[in-house]
């Protein structure tokens, strides 16, 4: 089983552009590597362009966050015309006599109509009433009732496909929702587990840059460092304010090593260089999210850690941040 850092600094860099976007994720997979994250970075030393990159860590985090699925394309469908919170999903899923029915609009999957998983957040109509419960379900993008509009390209990283599904009594088995709150244990630590694959990915892709434009050795020597500190926070819980904060640092830390960057892209070929100028912008997604994430852990964390919350017995010592602590 190679290591992930020997791999990136020692295995030739990509110099030519791949036949399929979904190239980089193929590559990703048939590394060797034991753990998404690393197979992320791969896929993205594997990558010739940005876009590839953000796909294999895409897929690394679905990976992650459910590691038995099948190893297809899949893509996570959770945003509707409101957003991504429980309260603005209205998508339905029915109970019948031999399973499910799955009813709604996703305003935003990316992959499109070339994911062959999808996994679906739907409201669970046998919730107690006055509560919003939401699970999630397993659905073969090829099923009967699935359907994909395309939307327009965006003007960044224009290889990666994305639409509009619409789901129409959509029939799934009893087994393909899966347990637990859809929200809780899918939706939600999702967004951290996606923003730590896909910087693991963005990572391998500068670094086989790099190494290929004859980049300075001390800025190789800070993306590793902060390639270290990717891949143990993929170990953390991805719920608990204290895992968000450290995210929230590792984008500052990339962010300053793209800033160090600046100086270096006219060695880079003319092709990778004018695709990193169109593609940066993909970087800055989410933005808003990742900060009002980021001063809610802070909240967080000054609320459950105040002194009037310890425990009397004993004064020094902070509450857990798990899921039995909320």
């Amino acid at each position: 089983m190679p290591d992930v850092f020997d791999f990136v600094l020692t295995e030739n860099p990509l110099s030519t552009a791949p036949v399929d976007v979904f190239e980089a994720d193929r590559r990703a997979r048939d590394t060797g590597f034991a753990t998404p994250v690393d197979a992320a970075v791969a896929g993205g030393f594997g990558s010739d362009r940005l876009g590839y990159a953000f796909l294999a860590g895409y897929q690394a985090a679905l990976r992650a966050l459910l590691p038995d699925i099948p190893n297809v394309r899949t893509a996570l469908c959770g945003t509707e015309a409101g957003g991504g919170h429980p309260a603005a999903i209205h998508t339905t899923l029915t109970p019948g006599r031999d399973g499910f029915t799955l009813d709604g609009t996703k305003s935003f999957v990316t992959l499109g109509s070339a994911a062959e998983l999808l996994v679906v957040l739907a409201g669970d109509e046998r919730a107690p009433s006055g509560r919003k419960a939401l699970r999630a379900a397993l659905v073969p993008a090829g099923l009967p009732g699935v359907s994909f509009t395309a939307q327009p390209v965006l003007p960044f990283t224009p290889e990666i496909p994305h639409a509009t599904l619409r789901l129409t009594a959509v029939p799934l088995p009893a087994h393909a929702v899966l347990p637990g709150d859809g929200y809780l244990r899918y939706l939600k630590p999702f967004r951290t587990i996606e923003d730590l694959h896909i910087q693991a990915a963005v990572l391998g892709w500068l670094i086989g840059v790099a190494r290929r434009s004859s980049w300075p050795a001390p800025w190789l020597e800070q993306a590793l460092s902060l390639l270290a500190g990717v891949r143990e926070s993929t170990r953390a819980d991805p719920s608990a304010p204290s895992t968000h904060l450290a995210v929230a640092g590792l984008q500052t830390g990339q962010q300053r090593l793209l800033g160090d960057a600046e100086h270096f892209w006219d060695r880079t070929e003319p092709d990778t260089r004018e695709r990193w100028r169109r593609d940066r912008p993909l970087l800055d997604v989410a933005g808003t999210v990742r900060t009002a994430r980021t001063a809610a852990a802070w909240r967080r964390l000054t609320t459950d850690h105040s002194p009037e919350n310890r425990t009397p017995a004993e004064p020094d010592r902070v509450r857990p941040t798990g899921e039995t602590a909320r």
